[in-house]
C-alpha cells in the first residue's frame, strides 16, 4: 500500500504522542509537550511530519526549526540531543518484511524532507534506528556519534558494572548522610550549572529566566524532573535534569555539582540514586547524553553503561550556508592557531 506524507495539525498531536509511546525509537524529545516547552524558551518552532499507510501513522519526525541569517534550519542543539525519526514497528516475525516496511517509510519521509526549503537539515536518530541507507543513497551524509546508556532494569547487575571507585564514592555519600530529593529548586540547580560552566567551560544551556521557565514547564507536563543530592542540613550540592515520558529509556540532559563538595562523591551518589528511583518506577534505562572524548565522558563510562552508536544524517547544503559556517568558525581557528604558535615559541625558549 502506498505511503503518503503530511504535516499534522495541532489537534492531531495526541496521535503522534501515542506513536512516540509505542515506538522503540520514541523519547521525550519527540513529545509535543517537550517541544512546546523548548520552543517557548528558545524562540524556535516545531511541526510534525508523518508518513501514513491507509490513514494510519507509520512513522514520522518532529522537526524543531530555528532561524539564522543564513536561513531556516533543522539541527540538534543543547537540550535537543536527538531530533530523529520515530517508526511504528512491523508486526511480522520476518526480518525481510520488517526491513522493507522501514525502508518504505523512510523513503517517503526522505522525499518529503528533501522538498522542504531549509538551508540545513541535520537529523540525529537514536541507536534503535541504525539503518540510514535510504538517505545515503540520496546523497545525504551520515556521521556517527556516541552516547552511554545504562541498563537499570536489573539494579544488582547494574551495580556490578559500576566502577569500583565510583561505588566507593556512592557509599561515601551514604555515609555522609546525603539524601536524594526531586523538587523545583531551580536556583540551586542553576547556581551549580553556572559553577560548572566557569570551572570547566561547559556551555550554558539557556539564559537564566528562560531556563527557569523551561524546567518549570517540563515538571508541570510530567516530562522532566529536577533531582538533587542534599546534605543533611538540606543544602543541594549536586543536581541533574532528567527527561522521561512513556518510553522505557530516560535521558539525563544536564548535570552540575558544587565545587566545594566534590570530594564527598555527590555526583556519583546522585547518579546512582536516580537510577534506583527510575528503576523502581519501571524504567529500563538512562541515556547519559553524549560520549565525546573528555573527562566527563570518562565519568559516564564508569557508571557501567553501554556505548550506543547514533547516526546523524545531513542533507547537502548550499554554498551560502557553507561559507557562513566557515566564517563563523574562523575566529576559533585563528585562536587555536595562535595558541599552537605560542606554545611552540615557549618550547624553543626552554
Amino acid at each position: 500500500m502506498d505511503v503518503t506524507t503530511r504535516f499534522l495539525a495541532p489537534d492531531e498531536y495526541p496521535k503522534w504522542a501515542t506513536l512516540v509511546a509505542e515506538s522503540p525509537d520514541g523519547s521525550a524529545y519527540s513529545l509535543p509537550a517537550y517541544l512546546e516547552a523548548l520552543c517557548s524558551a528558545t524562540g524556535g518552532r516545531f511541526q510534525i511530519l508523518v508518513a501514513e499507510r491507509d490513514a494510519k501513522i507509520v512513522g514520522g519526525i518532529a522537526l524543531y526549526e530555528r532561524s539564522s541569517r543564513l536561513g531556516n534550519f533543522v539541527s540538534p542543539r543543547l537540550l535537543m540531543y536527538y531530533n530523529g525519526f520515530v517508526l511504528r514497528p512491523h508486526a511480522s516475525k520476518y526480518p525481510g518484511s520488517q526491513t522493507a516496511w522501514q525502508l518504505q517509510t523512510l523513503t517517503a519521509l526522505e522525499q518529503a524532507l528533501s522538498a522542504l526549503k531549509l538551508a540545513q537539515q541535520k537529523i540525529r536518530s537514536r541507536s534503535t534506528l541504525p539503518d540510514m541507507r535510504v538517505f545515503q543513497a540520496k546523497g545525504w551524509s551520515s556521521v556517527p556519534s556516541y552516547s552511554y546508556v545504562v541498563d537499570i532494569s536489573n539494579l544488582e547487575a547494574a551495580w556490578d558494572r559500576v566502577d569500583k571507585n565510583l561505588r566507593r564514592l556512592i557509599n561515601r555519600g551514604n555515609e555522609q548522610g546525603l539524601v536524594l530529593t526531586e523538587d523545583g529548586d531551580f536556583d540551586a540547580f542553576h547556581r551549580q550549572h553556572l559553577q560548572t560552566h566557569e570551572r570547566k567551560r561547559a556551555p550554558l544551556y539557556l539564559p537564566h529566566d528562560a531556563f527557569r521557565t523551561f524546567v518549570a514547564r517540563l515538571r508541570e507536563q510530567g516530562v522532566g524532573r529536577l533531582y538533587h543530592a542534599r546534605l543533611p542540613d538540606g543544602q543541594s550540592i549536586a543536581s541533574q535534569l532528567v527527561l522521561l515520558g512513556p518510553n522505557p529509556v530516560t535521558h539525563t540532559v544536564c548535570a552540575a555539582a558544587d565545587a566545594q563538595f566534590l570530594s564527598l562523591g555527590a555526583s556519583a551518589f546522585l547518579r546512582w540514586r536516580v537510577f534506583e528511583e527510575l528503576s523502581a518506577e519501571g524504567y529500563q534505562g538512562n541515556d547519559l547524553t553524549d560520549a565525546e572524548l573528555n573527562p566527563v565522558t570518562h565519568f559516564k563510562s564508569q557508571l557501567g553503561g553501554d556505548l550506543a552508536l547514533n547516526l546523524t544524517v545531513s542533507r547537502p547544503t548550499g554554498l551560502t550556508w557553507r561559507a557562513g559556517e566557515f566564517a563563523n568558525a574562523l575566529p576559533m581557528r585563528i585562536k587555536r592557531r595562535l595558541l599552537r604558535v605560542a606554545r611552540a615559541v615557549r618550547g624553543k625558549k626552554q
